[in-house]
């Protein structure tokens, strides 16, 4: 098990004081945005809200916190999964090491020849051959029965999204390489979601929920819910629950293409390379989950289930890598970080930092270092190691991935 060196760590959970359903925290209050605070007691005020869970990398959002797990009776805010519904991570180790690495800088021309980033998509939908060829999961066809039945106002969308299956996206989401700090094995991560495709199928469910009754005197609006056994609460579980499967089936084809592009590099240098320990787990969710012996909806806004104890991925920046983890279960809603958490904004993460500032921390990763991604330089994330000493309690550390290769929209 990998060891996290730190100072004595406070003594968390804790809990926020003021609210009216509990809310636990892995980080402590004086570290939170106090905007957050309040974004998490206006939260707990909603009359349906049974419990608020605060993950170490939680930061403001839109209506809910990112990195909250929420638990409702009887309702669903739109608001608390957010616009890229099922957003998430995926895994898989190589069988190479360190020592193996050369020429990354064809690499990732390679990595962005076969993915498409940022705002662009495949020319056409990814041919069946190719979706056979790298073993994506069957069922596709079947699949895109269901678009059918989202909302009227994205169905002139589904020649768009069918070529963005497959895609990355912008922002935050990537492609990389990265070393085991261990054994030195050289693994592939991705961070995607689903596009633009849910980003509208949330938009048009969060403005709906606006315009209920129930929801106008709500302290934020954009935290409007949907109230079970009602048309709109029945639209959007089926809506989110298509959109969760898109992204999941999209960051599948990826980590295929991903690992075809990776063995075709080192085919032509005569190694052959192998694949295991897959990842795949979405951090942007609604679920059904029996928490404190009832059956209630959860809604992960940029946190992981640990529920299964299986392996999930908490990715860092690309500065500090990632770390793959092992679910303990916990029993106080099974959940984690989805990833350090941003600790400034975009706009004042462009304003602090020059492409310089870039350069100097990304020195010896292979990876854009132009003023496009300097929103994303690591400065403006939290310390991952921190985030991951927070939560001993939630997962175990397996190994930190240091990143080597970064591919980003």
């Amino acid at each position: 098990m990998t060891t996290l060196a730190g100072a004595a760590l406070p003594t968390l959970p804790s809990t926020l004081p003021g609210t009216a359903a509990p809310v636990r925290m892995w980080l402590p209050e004086q570290e939170t945005e106090p905007a957050a605070l309040d974004q998490l007691r206006n939260i707990a005020s909603l009359p349906w809200v049974h419990g608020v869970r605060v993950m170490p990398d939680c930061h403001l959002g839109k209506g809910a916190t990112v990195g909250s797990v929420i638990a409702m009776r009887g309702a669903v805010s739109p608001a608390a999964v957010g616009v890229d519904i099922g957003c998430g991570v995926a895994a898989v180790r190589t069988d190479l090491v360190e020592e193996d690495l050369e020429d990354l800088g064809a690499l990732r021309s390679a990595i962005e020849q076969a993915i498409p980033v940022g705002f662009h998509e495949h020319s056409a939908p990814v041919p069946a051959g190719t979706l056979t060829r790298i073993g994506a999961r069957a069922g596709l066809d079947r699949f895109w029965e269901g678009f059918a039945a989202l909302p009227e106002k994205v169905q002139d969308r589904e020649g768009k999204a069918r070529r963005q299956l497959g895609t990355m996206g912008g922002g935050n989401h990537f492609a990389e390489l990265c070393v085991d700090s261990r054994d030195r094995r050289v693994w592939i991560t991705l961070h995607s979601g689903s596009r633009n495709i849910g980003k509208e199928v949330a938009e048009v469910h969060i403005a709906a929920a606006r315009g209920l009754e129930h929801n106008q005197a709500l302290p934020d609006r954009d935290l409007a819910v949907f109230l079970a056994d009602t048309p709109g609460m029945d639209a959007y579980v089926r809506d989110v629950h298509w959109a969760q499967e898109y992204a999941s089936r999209s960051r599948a084809i990826m980590i295929g293409l991903l690992r075809e592009t990776v063995a075709a590099h080192w085919s032509a240098r005569g190694r052959e390379v192998g694949f295991d320990m897959p990842v795949n787990c979405h951090h942007n969710y609604v679920s059904i989950e029996e928490i404190d012996g009832a059956d209630m909806v959860v809604t992960r806004k940029g946190a992981i289930s640990t529920r299964e104890g299986g392996l999930a991925l908490i990715p860092g920046s690309m500065g500090v890598g990632s770390y793959i983890v092992r679910g303990l279960a916990n029993p106080d809603f099974c959940s984690a970080s989805h990833g350090a958490g941003r600790r400034m904004s975009r706009t004042a993460a462009k304003k602090a930092y020059t492409r310089a500032d870039l350069v100097a921390q990304t020195e010896g990763i292979e990876c854009r270092k132009d003023r496009g991604v300097i929103d994303e330089i690591p400065a403006a994330y939290k310390d991952l190691h921190a985030v991951l000493r927070y939560q001993s309690d939630l997962v175990e550390p397996v190994a930190h991935l240091q990143t080597v290769l970064c591919v980003k929209g």
